[in-house]
């Protein structure tokens, strides 16, 4: 049977998620460069890319990008958008690349993470993205504040795009975030479509304990990309954090 991002990432993400912008999206590189000490055309790897919002602001920017996202349909609208072919995407689970790693930095952005039911699975992304780092590279993994989703958890929301009635109803189970989309049309000709959503709640200091464990350091952790983005556990909407895949030590 297949998990929920299996079957949640198609033509109707895309029309639920709508919202989301290209020119929010370089904003945000902007900041993530002021984070990240990489020179001009420094590989960068965008892990669960989605439409590739981000992956072509980054190659704007300057740098060699690959993308990669589980979801042909999402991957199919990056293409559509990367008209001059300049991004290289790949299909894989974040869990296993086909790649042989060598990047500078690896970015993982807008709660692409915490899928799985297990910690254990959530362990292998971050192996995976320390084995896609140069020793000493970097990376960013954007996550939700889960103390802030907690206390300001909007149960219901409704909205039209497109002639389509959007219903989002959220809760939560446990150390589980829950969202139920259902998605009707108001012309009555597609009927209703209903999906569902289910990210793990991580404190920071858990992710950090992950993290570590994973092999990588935690230099930073910032609450937004905007001007005021020092980490606050009861007010930050996002939880951001940025660090290195350690240098080698050399044995004498």
């Amino acid at each position: 049977m297949k998990d929920w991002y299996e079957k949640s990432f198609g033509e109707d993400y895309l029309l639920v998620y709508k919202h989301r912008d290209i020119e929010g999206a370089a904003r945000e590189v902007k900041t993530m460069i002021s984070w990240l000490d990489l020179p001009p055309g420094a590989q960068v790897l965008d892990l669960c890319c989605g439409t590739g919002r981000h992956s072509l602001a980054l190659v704007d920017a300057g740098y060699r990008v690959t993308g990669v996202d589980l979801s042909d349909v999402l991957l199919r609208e990056a293409r559509r958008l990367d008209t001059k072919e300049r991004v290289e995407w790949r299909q894989a689970d974040m869990r296993e690349l086909p790649l042989e790693g060598g990047f500078d930095a690896v970015v993982n952005l807008f709660t692409s993470f915490g899928y799985f039911r297990e910690d254990g699975e959530q362990l292998k992304v971050l192996r995976e993205i320390r084995r896609m780092l140069k020793p000493g590279g970097w990376f960013i993994i954007d996550f939700m504040n889960s103390p802030y989703v907690r206390r300001h958890l909007v149960p219901e929301s409704e909205r039209e795009e497109e002639g389509q009635r959007i219903v989002e109803k959220r809760r939560i189970e446990g150390d589980f975030v829950i969202k139920d989309i259902s998605i009707s049309d108001m012309h009555g000709t597609k009927g209703t479509r209903e999906y569902h959503e289910r990210v793990k709640l991580y404190t920071r200091g858990r992710l950090e304990e992950m993290l570590h464990e994973a092999g990588l350091m935690t230099d930073e952790v910032y609450g937004g990309y905007n001007e005021e983005v020092d980490y606050d556990e009861g007010r930050s909407q996002r939880m951001i954090f940025v660090g290195r895949r350690p240098q080698e030590r050399k044995h004498k």
